[in-house]
């Protein structure tokens, strides 16, 4: 027997007996040696010049029950199953069709059962990145809803670890866009900021985010939470500090629990409206803005509108007129409505006027077909600074592109002429108070 054909035997004989060991508790991540061996047959099962059909079918039933085993014992282990199981996609991924195996349950028990718990780990973040961009061409072609599914949590994950992910999540972030989630991903991209203040706000509450599913925290500690929260915006204390009965606490508070399962959920689920007007909204942004800025979210604040530009980059290159239709009016209702940090703010904003002007170049005939709800959020311009700037855009754009052409120029001059009115109001208004305007 050559020195090859030991090695294989000895890695196939790790891995059965790890898949027939019963014992829960002993999980199989325990080992260190086995991803190892994982990762040994997988390149054995690549290397042939022509892939042994044989040698597939030897490894595959001792992976798909290393599989199940993993899963199963996710609760109770104490050690990382993520890329002991990343492992085993790949494998499912590239032999799939030899054995017959459809990848798309295993990928959604791995996303659901073990990535739910392990986001924050870095190691197991950065892995699963770089096995959705490994993999993407396989993903977009097999499973093209998956990406665009649990893009929440590949933000999430994103966001908590920070700068060194930034690179490889640019690089999945393609993915992610897709018809169902082109819209939600936008305030999702938006709100990255709030999603840190969230978490940190759960690991201090619940303990590391690593080993935990923020589901069962969301059902059992939100009311809890969201409370801390607002103490902390409004008294400048927290529930440890101020004691009380914890009964009345929480039911002072569950009409706030929305906030938190939006902005902690794993899945798409459609919705692109945010709360921003409930008292949990706003106990968040004042929180954070009366609080030291940790250095996880002083890098996502860098981060978060350079991950905008690449996604109105996608939007300006492959979205339709009319995803860019429905884009543009929660673009301007979102531009007052940030994370209240100067420098963001700025930036984001910048980009949001940016991005406008480049999609009405781009199709000008957007512009009547937008005349209501650009007048529906513009219309008390005078109250807020960047909607003024908007107004000023916006008209700077229909006499520049010629809202649409010839055949819409009636709807285009009623919008000019609205937008005309706001302004000479705003400034009318603003030298009736004394304050002088920015034009």
């Amino acid at each position: 027997m050559s020195a090859e054909e030991g090695d294989w035997n000895f890695y196939l004989r790790t891995v059965s007996n790890s898949a027939r060991d019963s014992n829960i508790a002993n999980g199989p991540a325990s080992d260190p040696s086995l991803l190892h061996a994982v990762k040994k047959l997988c390149e054995f099962c690549k290397r042939e010049d022509k892939p042994s059909d044989d040698l597939v079918a030897r490894v595959y039933p001792h992976l798909n029950k290393l599989f199940q085993r993993s899963v199963a014992s996710l609760s109770q282990s104490n050690s990382s199953n993520g890329l002991l199981l990343l492992g085993i996609l790949q494998f499912f991924l590239d032999f799939g069709e030899v054995v017959l195996h459809d990848a798309d349950p295993s990928l959604h028990t791995f996303i659901r059962s073990c990535l739910s718990r392990e986001f924050a780990d870095p190691i197991v973040a950065a892995a699963t990145l770089d096995f959705l961009y490994v993999n993407k061409n396989k993903l977009l072609i097999s499973f093209p809803n998956l990406l665009p599914q649990f893009f929440p949590l590949i933000l999430k994950l994103t966001a908590w670890n920070g700068g060194k992910l930034e690179k490889p999540f640019l690089k999945v972030l393609p993915g992610l866009v897709s018809p169902g989630s082109f819209l939600p991903l936008f305030p999702s991209l938006m709100d990255l900021p709030i999603l840190v203040v969230a978490l940190e706000k759960v690991e201090r509450s619940s303990g590391s985010l690593v080993g935990n599913n923020i589901a069962s925290i969301q059902k059992s500690k939100a009311p809890e939470m969201l409370l801390a929260l607002m103490d902390e915006a409004y008294t400048g204390t927290t529930v440890g500090e101020r004691g009380g009965d914890e009964s009345e606490e929480s039911s002072t508070i569950n009409v706030a629990d929305p906030l938190f399962l939006e902005l902690l959920k794993d899945e798409n689920d459609g919705l692109v409206e945010r709360h921003w007007t409930s008292p949990g909204i706003a106990a968040v942004l004042q929180a954070a803005k009366n609080s030291p800025q940790s250095e996880r979210l002083k890098q996502i604040l860098n981060i978060a509108p350079r991950l905008l530009d690449a996604y109105f980059a996608i939007a300006l290159r492959d979205a339709n007129s009319s995803l860019i239709c429905a884009l543009i009016p929660i673009l301007m209702t979102r531009i007052s409505a940030l994370f209240p940090d100067q420098n963001y703010m700025y930036k984001v904003r910048r980009r949001l006027l940016e991005f406008m002007l480049a999609a009405f170049h781009r199709s000008p005939d957007l512009i009547p077909l937008l005349k209501k709800p650009i007048i529906d959020r513009l219309g008390n311009a005078y109250d807020s600074t960047e909607k003024t700037e908007l107004a000023l855009q916006l008209c700077w754009a229909v006499g520049e592109y010629g809202g649409g052409g010839p055949t819409h120029k009636d709807a285009a001059r009623e919008l000019f002429e609205s937008l005309e009115l706001l302004l000479y109001e705003n400034l009318s208004s603003r030298s009736e108070t004394g304050i002088c305007g920015r034009f």
